[in-house]
């Protein structure tokens, strides 16, 4: 059973480790404070990402390549999925068995009705090539 020589050293212990009805406010205090800026950067991000997705999408599929190696040149196919009306641009690279570009070419598309559409063209190169594909297609 507790006497009254404890009740003051009690108290002198709850203060000591923050056990006061202060420190509980305070504490309560912080932890809303945190999760109401939790639910803010949340809210913010969700919005830029949601406004991101507003710029025109480019896909490039690389659909195959031709082999000219008497003529030293490679044929790349490939497909161009773009926003109608928007002029690209798309660099064509030949390469040979180490992955060495041979060759290389930058190729302008005229802007388009269609969305999607099948494009090809020849890459002439310095050595004998051993494939050819599409390095990258950017919007102009």
């Amino acid at each position: 059973m507790p006497t009254q020589t404890d009740a003051p050293a009690s108290a002198e212990l709850d203060d000591r480790y923050g056990r006061t009805r202060r420190h509980r406010s305070r504490d309560r205090f912080l932890l809303i404070g945190g999760a109401i800026a939790f639910a803010v950067v949340l809210i913010a991000w969700v919005v830029w990402a949601g406004l991101d997705g507003q710029k025109p999408q480019l896909e490039v599929t690389d659909t195959g390549h031709r082999l000219m190696n008497e003529a030293r040149a490679v044929e790349v196919s490939w497909n161009l999925s773009v926003p109608p009306g928007n002029e690209t641009a798309c660099i064509v690279q030949a390469l040979n068995e180490d992955f060495t570009v041979v060759g290389w070419k930058v190729i302008e598309v005229p802007a388009s009705d269609q969305h999607i559409r099948s494009l090809t063209e020849t890459v002439r190169t310095a050595q004998e090539a051993n494939t050819g594909l599409i390095y990258r297609c950017w919007l102009t």
